[in-house]
């Protein structure tokens, strides 16, 4: 058997090795036998046993020519791999799929296939098939399951070809892998508006984030299937041809999810853990603003940002193909997004400054999810405010989530007092409620009992 073509979803195996590669496959059985042959022959030459010595012979020979026929066995095996779905959230299971088919023109013996998957996923998955006719096809499946996000690779296939009598065992690998994306856990959101913020167009009560076009004044000159009733006339008297207005061209709502991911900013580790519980939220809120017909992005505290620096993706339709690409993208960055080595948010707010203005709304809508802040983090975090017409930062306070006195409130007020809608996270929240919370909550207000 061979190894089949790298990096796809399928590959062939053939004739294994040299004799010497066979021989290594020897089981524990076939090792034996060799053993007591040796053994029995040295005992007849000693003690000068003819039948003895014959017996010895039989069991050398015999896991000899076992190797020797499952050497010359020429079994062309190819195999597939389909895994559905590829992107599944944490805790999710996913059904992977194996086809075999022997494209050889001899049936095979007994094959035992072994897929490799790491270890989170559970146990390596084993299968056994009794023999496969020449150009005959198998199926089997099994499902992985796993409670941390990441990116895991399932493969390559292994096949082990055995001898009717056990005293060899030859395992080949394909080298077709795929790979299984676990995201982050997302809860649906209601739709709420937050202080500054209306739907993905038009504006309302509150100031919008989309900020309806008004119509483009200046006029262009006419084109055959232009509407006549955009005709301007002002213009086509001034220059003596016909004149048109320009299309409306509305403006799309802006929203930025920040992540803080320094690694002095938690505690702890696990699904349970703070970081996770970020992580997660932000998951769910790039989700909703996506869903609602904003143009998003994920930015961090390194200053990376997801599409990428100053731009933003998704918003052309809600629910449309281009949401739905600009989600998987953020969602395959999430799953794999770890803890930074920085100790500040400088980077994350220099990404914010250098935005460009849309209008007087800025930036749009800013929902921060931040952990541990000092004196000086949070004064910069107050000043991440000012490019935005709404700010909502939800603070994770690692004294909160151990039980120990903490300075929360301090932190939120000072963000507070520059505009923010600041909420304080305890262990174990329903960010469901702490969004309708934040959704409802009066620019800069608490309740008498601290309460956002």
């Amino acid at each position: 058997m061979g190894a089949g073509a790298p990096g796809g979803a399928g590959g062939q195996a053939g004739n294994p090795g040299g004799v010497r590669a066979s021989l290594s496959g020897l089981t524990t059985r076939g090792r034996s036998f060799l053993a007591a042959g040796a053994a029995a022959a040295v005992c007849a030459y000693v003690l000068g046993q003819d039948q003895l010595l014959r017996v010895g012979l039989l069991l050398v020979v015999l896991p000899l020519i076992c190797v020797l026929a499952l050497h010359r066995t020429r079994h062309q095996v190819t195999a597939g791999r389909r895994l559905t779905p590829p992107r599944v959230p944490a805790g999710g299971e996913a059904r992977v799929r194996l086809r075999l088919e022997n494209v050889s023109r001899m049936p095979t013996g007994l094959l035992m296939l072994q897929d490799r998957v790491p270890y989170v996923l559970g146990p390596r998955p084993r299968f056994v098939l009794d023999r496969v006719e020449s150009g005959g096809r198998r199926e089997v499946s099994y499902r992985v399951r796993s409670d941390l996000r990441g990116r895991y690779p399932l493969g390559p296939l292994q096949l082990r070809l055995t001898d009717p009598f056990g005293m060899v065992e030859l395992t080949r690998s394909f080298t077709a892998y795929d790979t299984l994306t676990v995201v982050p856990r997302t809860q649906p959101l209601p739709a709420v508006r937050m202080t500054g913020e209306a739907g993905g167009h038009g504006d309302g009560s509150r100031r919008s984030l989309a900020l309806a076009g008004d119509d483009d004044v200046i006029p262009r000159t006419y084109r055959r299937g232009d509407d006549l009733r955009r005709v301007h006339w002002r213009s086509t008297a001034r220059y003596g041809e016909l004149m048109v207005r320009r299309e409306e061209q509305p403006q799309r709502s802006k929203a930025t999810v920040l992540l803080d991911t320094r690694y002095l900013a938690y505690e702890g580790a696990g699904p349970d853990s703070a970081f996770e519980w970020a992580v997660s939220a932000a998951a769910s809120t790039l989700l909703h603003v996506l869903e609602q017909g904003f143009a998003a992005r994920l930015l961090t505290d390194t200053g990376d940002a997801v599409p990428g620096a100053g731009s933003f993706a998704g918003g052309s339709t809600a629910g449309g193909p281009e949401s739905v690409e600009a989600a998987g993208l953020m969602m395959d960055t999430l799953a794999v997004v770890g803890h930074s080595e920085g100790s500040g948010l400088d980077r994350a707010h220099d990404a914010l400054r250098g935005g460009t203005v849309s209008g007087s709304g800025g930036d749009g809508l800013l929902v921060a999810f931040l952990g541990d802040l000092d004196d000086e983090q949070a004064e910069l975090a107050a000043r991440m405010r000012r490019r935005s017409a709404a700010a909502v930062a939800f603070v994770l306070d690692p004294a909160l989530w151990a039980g120990a006195p903490s300075r929360v409130e301090e932190r939120l007020r000072r963000l507070r007092d520059a505009g923010w809608t600041a909420l304080a996270v305890p262990p174990g929240a329903a960010f469901t409620d702490l969004w309708r919370q934040a959704g409802n909550a009066p620019l800069g207000m608490r309740t008498p009992g601290g309460t956002v």
